[in-house]
């Protein structure tokens, strides 16, 4: 399908009806988009561009929409491996304008994310230095793309914290699927913040809270799945979830991108593979339009035969969907 304007890593994405509204990201290590590019998927067309507020962070956000307007959590303001923002914003897909809303508690790089029950819901991620994790849970009411109160709420801690993860509402209850325990971080006196990499650990754990008072544990993924935060949709009450990376190489530790498409069924609480990717990709953004499963962006791996992460690719494939 079009190739989006410009590459993307760790953007992010959401779709209301048949458009893509395709946020910020890495265009390089060195270099962050301050803008949304918007594809539709009914001619296969990208246009729309416009920017985003100055303030707002440029990757590892946090996103979620109520089909009108368009909420955004916290995350890296920069590129590198720079500090995150606790700021966070309200975009009015109808008119173009932005808004603030009250800020998190703390910074936090790639949160899970999602409306739940009247409220925005924002966990786990990682904390200031971007390696240490985070397990706190916060709420605010919304409605309308305004803040109902001026404070976070305090929730139920999630049982296994870190970024990265797919967070999805469904059949009213809060699920958050895969991710990982620490990240790159910035080297110590870098001028730049320049980006080493730390242990991390990617985990196949799924927890799901249903309204009581702690999370249960479901089935975990067919294999540890992480960098998926806008990589899966809903369909049939199924959770299609595309490529990611997973536990790093046993010899040369570096990391191994992930090229299968999972699916989670929310009436038998099974997973299972469904297909292949045509390769390996992290961060890809994922719609469903029409039948057809679509993803974009991403850092793909090296080739059919290595599976680590090289290029930063703005691409738009699709496949029918048969479930």
């Amino acid at each position: 399908m079009a190739t989006a304007p410009v590459p993307r890593l760790d953007g992010a994405a959401i779709q209301i009806k048949d458009l893509l509204y395709v946020f910020a990201g890495y265009g390089t290590i060195d270099y962050v988009h301050s803008h949304v590019d918007v594809y539709n998927f009914s001619d296969n067309t990208w246009g729309g561009r416009f920017d985003m507020p100055k303030e707002m962070a440029h990757s590892h956000l946090g996103m979620v929409t109520d089909g009108r307007y368009i909420y955004v959590v916290s995350g890296q303001y920069g590129p590198q491996c720079r500090g995150p923002t606790a700021r966070n914003f309200v975009l009015d897909t109808v008119t173009k304008e932005w808004r603030d809303l009250p800020p998190l508690p703390v910074p936090r790089y790639a949160p899970a994310t999602q409306l739940w029950r009247g409220r925005l819901h924002v966990m786990g991620g990682s904390k200031e230095d971007r390696h240490a994790v985070g397990l706190d849970h916060w709420s605010l009411a919304v409605k309308d793309g305004k803040a109902l109160e001026t404070e976070w709420r305090n929730e139920i801690p999630i049982p296994r914290g870190g970024p990265h993860r797919a967070c999805v509402v469904a059949n009213d209850k809060l699920l958050a699927i895969g991710g990982q325990e620490g990240d790159f971080m910035a080297k110590p006196g870098s001028p730049i913040f320049k980006c080493v990499r730390r242990a991390e650990v990617v985990y196949s754990n799924v927890y799901m809270l249903d309204g009581g008072n702690q999370w249960k544990e479901l089935p975990p993924m067919p294999k540890p799945d992480s960098h998926i935060e806008f990589a899966w949709v809903n369909v049939n009450n199924s959770i299609i979830i595309a490529g990611g990376t997973t536990e790093k190489h046993p010899i040369t530790k570096k990391m191994v991108l992930v090229g299968e498409i999972f699916r989670f069924d929310l009436n038998k609480l099974e997973w299972s593979v469904i297909g292949r990717l045509p390769f390996r990709i992290k961060t890809t953004l994922v719609g469903f339009w029409d039948g057809w499963l679509y993803f974009t962006s991403g850092q793909r791996d090296k080739g059919p035969l290595n599976p680590s992460p090289k290029k930063v690719v703005g691409c738009m494939w699709r496949t029918k969907l048969h479930l």
